[in-house]
């Protein structure tokens, strides 16, 4: 049940999105998830908000948007298309930024990767979240001589894990764990023996090729699905493996992810780096799918040992011993674990950081000198 506030009670909140693509069902990556819950859940909760963001977003909220969405962001380019790349999205940002200095918000949310807001809103009371391990194009930023932090900023990160790379930083970063609405996921009437199921983006640090690996190994049906991010990855290691044991079934909205997780018997999650939460492991919970995963970032605090195993390496050997652990457990006690990632409890973590940067005492801002 969302929680009226008083009309004293409610803030108007500027929300920067990630750029790269709209915030829109089905989404491109978890950032876009989390975008879309966290506004939509602000707005449920009676405060005014408005999402800046790439167009064809969509929002129970207002959208403002801020970059075409015809403008297509290359994942992996060369030098001086990254340079281009980060000219075209800097100055949307910036667009962004000054029509919020031009309004009269109470606060903004950042939740974009971009270095703007970090130079541009000095004085503006705003919260970071951090999604990713430590960017250059940020490091840049927190590493320049003379630098500290804006005294009307706040930063907070995705997970523990998430938090000890920013440290060094910045040393005030609290954790808030993504949330997620609990009933949107739900358990099937039981899984498919020798099933298992992949989601999420498929590129290189994903490791959707050691998931098909441990499959193989387990005599284990793989269905994958998610938006191919970097083709020629795809097409190197994951494409000419497909056959009628491993599936690919594209890009899926909520409700037929949702079925094909909860009829795997095991959920594989493969990150080759340092992961900073984990969307989609967390959805299999929900779900009552035991997890296999490897033992990076954040999957140390979304997996306990009701709701999966880890491989004691990253190679493909140790996570298709993590899949024969994991398919063997109670799927109720998978489903129960997941009870401290509800999407309320990640709104009111977020709505306490909010006022909290609201009710700051305004010093000078944090800059360059």
């Amino acid at each position: 049940m969302i929680r009226a506030l008083p009309a004293d009670d409610r803030l108007r909140i500027a929300v920067l999105a990630h750029l790269h693509h709209p915030v829109v069902p089905p989404f491109a990556g978890g950032m876009e998830s989390h975008t879309a819950h966290l506004v939509d859940g602000l707005a449920a909760r009676g405060h005014d908000v408005t999402l800046f963001a790439k167009q064809g977003s969509e929002a129970t909220c207002r959208v403002e948007p801020v970059l075409a969405r015809s403008y297509a962001v290359d994942g992996y380019p060369d030098s001086d298309g990254r340079d281009r790349q980060h000219l075209v999205l800097d100055s949307a940002m910036a667009r962004a930024v000054r029509r919020i200095r031009g309004e009269r918000f109470d606060a903004v949310l950042n939740n974009s990767l971009s270095p703007v807001p970090h130079r541009e809103l000095a004085g503006v009371p705003t919260l970071h979240v951090l999604h990713t391990p430590v960017l250059p194009r940020l490091a840049e930023i927190f590493g320049a001589p003379g630098w500290s932090p804006d005294s009307a900023h706040r930063h907070v990160t995705v997970s523990h894990a998430n938090a000890s790379a920013w440290r060094q930083w910045l040393p005030e970063v609290d954790v808030v764990h993504n949330g997620i609405t609990l009933d949107s996921w739900r358990a099937g009437a039981g899984p498919l023996r020798g099933t298992a199921a992949w989601t999420g983006r498929i590129t290189p640090e994903k490791g959707t090729h050691l998931a098909i690996a441990a499959a193989r190994a387990t005599n284990m049906k793989l269905k994958i699905a998610g938006p191919i991010q970097d083709r020629d990855y795809f097409s190197a290691l994951v494409e000419p493996e497909l056959d009628a044991d491993i599936i690919y079934l594209g890009h899926l909205d909520q409700g037929e992810l949702g079925a094909m997780i909860a009829s795997a018997q095991v959920f594989i999650s493969s990150p080759l780096w340092e992961e900073p939460f984990g969307l989609t492991t967390l959805e299999a919970i929900a779900c009552g799918t035991p997890v296999a995963a490897l033992p990076f970032g954040a999957m140390t605090e979304i997996i306990n040992r009701h709701s999966g195993v880890l491989a004691t390496g990253p190679d493909a050997g140790s996570l298709a011993r993590a899949v024969l652990g994991a398919r063997e457990l109670d799927r109720g006690k998978v489903r129960a674990s997941v009870r401290s990632f509800s999407l309320d409890s990640m709104i009111d973590a977020y709505e306490g950081h909010l006022r909290s940067v609201v009710l700051m005492p305004q010093c000078t801002p944090g800059r360059l000198s």
